[in-house]
C-alpha cells in the first residue's frame, strides 16, 4: 500500500511577528522566515504511519515548496515517513489553493499514485481548507474530510468517522480515497535523535514541473483563478471620552449610554 501524506512547511509561528505583506503580489513575505511543520499535517503522517504499521506499505511525503523547505520535509522523514519528495520550481510560486492541488495531484500520479492520499484538514496560514477536496477532484478519488476517527481493513471497507455539525458521521469506504484530518485524530509521535540521524539516510527528492509533466496553466501566481482584490492596513486608532461627576451620575450617563448603543 501507498500512503502519500502531503505536507505544507508554514511559517513558524514564533516569527508571525516578522511576517508582511507585497503590496504588489499581494503574497506573504516569507524570505528570512524559518519554516516548519503544519500541525494539522503531522496528525495526517501520523496517521498514515498508524496506517503502515497495521496493513503494510510505504509512507510517502509529498510537498510543494521552496527549496530551503528541505529540513521540515527532514522533520518529517525523523517521524517515520519512509521518503520525500519536494516539487519546488519557481511557476509554483503564487499558486492558490486550486494550483497548489493540481501540482500536488500530479505529484501522486507521478509517483505511481496512491491507495490513501491524507492531508491536515487545513493550514495556519492560509485556513482555506479547499486542497484536499480540489487534490481529491483532480486524482477523481472520493474525498472524505474533518476525519476524527480511522478503522482500516485489509479486505473489506474501512470505516472512517468524520465531524459533522452536532455530531459525527460513520462512513463505511473502500480506498483509493483522499483523507484530511482534524487535530483528534491523534497525537503525533515523539521525534528522538536516532530518529533524526536516521532520517539524514532517506531519499529527498526535488522534483520540478518537467518532472511531474505539468501542462495546465493554472499554477503559479499570474494563472491562479484566485486573484486579491486589494490590501489595506486596518486603522488602529483608539479614542477615549473622560466622564466628571458623582458616583452616581456617571452609573447614570453610562446606563444611559449603553442604552442608546442596544445593548440594554
Amino acid at each position: 500500500m501507498r500512503i502519500v501524506v502531503c505536507l505544507k512547511p508554514v511559517p513558524d509561528p514564533r516569527q508571525w511577528g516578522k511576517l508582511s505583506l507585497d503590496p504588489e503580489t499581494r503574497t506573504l513575505v516569507r524570505s528570512g522566515i524559518d519554516m516548519a511543520v503544519n500541525p494539522l499535517d503531522k496528525n495526517a503522517l501520523e496517521a498514515a504511519l498508524t496506517l503502515r504499521e497495521e496493513l503494510g506499505g510505504e509512507v510517502i511525503v509529498l510537498s510543494m515548496a521552496p527549496p530551503q523547505a528541505g529540513p521540515v520535509l527532514r522533520e518529517a522523514l525523523a517521524m517515520g515517513a519512509d521518503r520525500a519528495v519536494l516539487l519546488s520550481d519557481r511557476i509554483f510560486a503564487g499558486s492558490d489553493t486550486l494550483g497548489t492541488a493540481h501540482v500536488l495531484a500530479e505529484g501522486v500520479k507521478a509517483l505511481g499514485g496512491a491507495q490513501v492520499v491524507l492531508c491536515g484538514d487545513e493550514t495556519m496560514d492560509g485556513g482555506t481548507a479547499q486542497v484536499s477536496a480540489q487534490a481529491a477532484e483532480f486524482l477523481d478519488l472520493p474525498n472524505l474530510m474533518h476525519v476524527c476517527g480511522i478503522s482500516p481493513s485489509a479486505q473489506g471497507p474501512w470505516q472512517v468517522r468524520t465531524r459533522i455539525e452536532q455530531g459525527t458521521a460513520l462512513i463505511e469506504i473502500k480506498p483509493p480515497l483522499v483523507l484530511s484530518v482534524v487535530k483528534t485524530l491523534n497525537q503525533p509521535r515523539y521525534v528522538t535523535m536516532m530518529n533524526i540521524l536516521e532520517a539524514e539516510d532517506k531519499e529527498l527528492a526535488v522534483w520540478s514541473a518537467q518532472d511531474i509533466r505539468l501542462s495546465e496553466p493554472c499554477v503559479g501566481l499570474a494563472h491562479s483563478p484566485t486573484q486579491m482584490a486589494g490590501l489595506f492596513r486596518p486603522r488602529g486608532e483608539v479614542t477615549a471620552e473622560m466622564l466628571e461627576g458623582t458616583a452616581d451620575e456617571l452609573a447614570a450617563e453610562l446606563a444611559d449610554r449603553l442604552k442608546r448603543l442596544g445593548f440594554c
